[in-house]
This record gives structure tokens, C-alpha cells and sequence, in this order.
């Protein structure tokens, strides 16, 4: 009877290899993706700034020419107000009326000086449209290049990241919800997107932590799935390391040098006691 636990955790394996695959290829492109999509929304800013301070300069030359409608009207106001000086019947309604007159030149230079500095708003909006244009035009360059560098590493790895992402819908369906969800989860969790891994040299493959030897034997035994007690990782199986002999160390050989020597020695003495005698 084949054990269930052990085809979960084949198909999990399965498709960690295949999610592992498609991590290589992603770190192929690097930050290039991100960098695409950083310069799009930082154009898409400029582009967003060049249009309010358009917005704000139509308001300002609206404003302008208000000021120079009013100034219109006061100048005709100053007409009418003249004419009917010639009119006047005593000093009090002349007066009255120079009076009026010279409000309405108040009005004229005051509307001019409130043209002078709306001109000079539309003159420093205009000078940052100008300014934002060149940036984005710049940085429109650097977007063009980018996304053409992107483009042909898309294109070179287009074909395998295909047949890859083909095969991992149909790993998926080989999972169970609950797992598949769990998987997901701990490969969002992670940096190296490692779910499910191995226990190598009594250390979890995802974050080395040492591994009870109880655990590691119940994760041989594939009777349930067992996780990491640390980082909540899948394991897989347990590799066990063949440890190498250490060589064994040469021991010289002692020196017989010595040994002849006093050999010789007690030769030497033995010869002389015999002459005496």
C-alpha cells in the first residue's frame, strides 16, 4: 500500500524544484523589472506635474485677464467721469467727481501690479515645466534603455520560463489546498524562497538551526509531515553526511643511530679489559 505522506511530500518537493527553477531565471533580470517600473511611475509623475502646473498657468493667465478687463472698465469709468466734469454745475460735484477719477487710476495701477507679479508666477511655472520636461526626457532615455536590456532577457529565458510555469499550474494540481496554501505562504515568508527543504548535516536547510535527532528520525520515517521548529519549513528527507576518515599521521622511525654507538662502545671497553689481563 503506498503510503500517502510520501506522494504529498514528493509533490511538494516536485514543485519546490520547479519554483526554484523560475527563482534563478528571476535572478537573472536582477532588479531590472523593479527598475522599469520605478522609472514608468517616475514618469508618470513628472507627467503629472508638468499638467498641474499647466492647469495652474491657464488659472494665472485667466487671472490676467480679468485684471486687464477691469482695467478696461475703469479706464472707460475714467472716460464717462471726464466728460461729465464739463457738465458739472458747481465745485462739489466736480470734486466728486476728480475723486472717482482718481480711485479708478488707483484701480488701473493696482491692476497692473497684481499683472506684473501674476506674470511672474506663469514665468518661474513655466521655467519648472521647462525644467521637469528636460528630467523626464532624461530619465525616458534611461527607461528606454532599461526596458530594451529587459526585453532580451526576457526573450532569452522566454521559452524555458514557458515550459516552466506550464509545468507548475500542473504541479499545483498535484498538491492538496491546505499544503498548497501553507507552501505559498512560506515561500512569501522567505528570502530564498525555500518551503520545503532538506536536513544536511543535522541542519535545517533553510535556517541551519540544528535539528533534534528525534525529529530527524521522524522525518525519515515520512509517517507525517514534519516542520522546522524554527522557521515552520517543510522537510523533505534528512541527508546524511559520510563523514571521511582522517589519514592516519607517518611515525618516523627512532634513530638507531645512538644504539650502535654505545654497541660500539662496550665493544671497544670489553677489548681493552682483555689486554690488561
Amino acid at each position: 500500500m503506498d503510503n500517502p505522506i510520501v506522494k504529498k511530500l514528493e509533490a511538494l518537493i516536485k514543485l519546490q524544484n520547479v519554483d526554484s527553477q523560475l527563482d534563478e531565471i528571476k535572478k537573472v533580470r536582477g532588479d531590472l523589472p523593479e527598475e522599469v517600473q520605478d522609472l514608468e511611475d517616475e514618469i508618470e509623475g513628472y507627467q503629472t506635474r508638468i499638467k498641474k502646473f499647466e492647469s495652474e498657468c491657464d488659472l494665472l493667465k485667466d487671472e490676467i485677464k480679468n485684471l486687464r478687463t477691469a482695467i478696461k472698465d475703469s479706464e472707460r469709468l475714467i472716460e464717462k467721469y471726464e466728460k461729465q466734469q464739463n457738465d458739472v454745475r458747481n465745485n462739489r460735484e466736480f470734486d466728486a467727481l476728480a475723486k472717482e477719477i482718481e480711485l479708478q487710476d488707483l484701480e488701473i495701477r493696482i491692476c497692473n501690479k497684481k499683472i506684473r507679479e501674476v506674470e511672474e508666477r506663469i514665468d518661474k511655472k513655466e521655467g519648472m515645466i521647462g525644467d521637469t520636461k528636460e528630467t523626464m526626457v532624461e530619465r525616458q532615455k534611461d527607461l528606454d534603455n532599461k526596458r530594451t536590456e529587459l526585453e532580451v532577457i526576457l526573450k532569452e529565458n522566454e521559452e524555458d520560463e514557458r515550459k516552466l510555469l506550464k509545468d507548475r499550474e500542473r504541479r499545483t494540481k498535484q498538491v492538496e489546498p491546505r499544503l498548497l496554501h501553507a507552501y505559498n505562504r512560506l515561500r512569501k515568508g522567505s528570502r530564498n524562497g525555500l518551503a520545503v527543504v532538506s536536513v544536511e548535516r543535522h541542519a535545517c536547510g533553510g535556517c541551519f538551526n540544528i535539528v533534534p535527532l528525534q525529529r530527524q528520525a521522524e522525518v525519515k520515517d515520512r509517517k507525517k509531515i514534519i516542520v522546522c521548529e524554527h522557521c515552520g519549513r517543510i522537510f523533505a528527507n534528512v541527508i546524511d553526511v559520510i563523514e571521511e576518515e582522517a589519514p592516519k599521521r607517518k611515525t618516523r622511525r627512532k634513530s638507531t643511530r645512538k644504539k650502535r654507538t654505545t654497541t660500539r662502545t662496550t665493544k671497544k671497553r670489553a677489548t681493552r679489559t682483555r689486554a690488561k689481563k
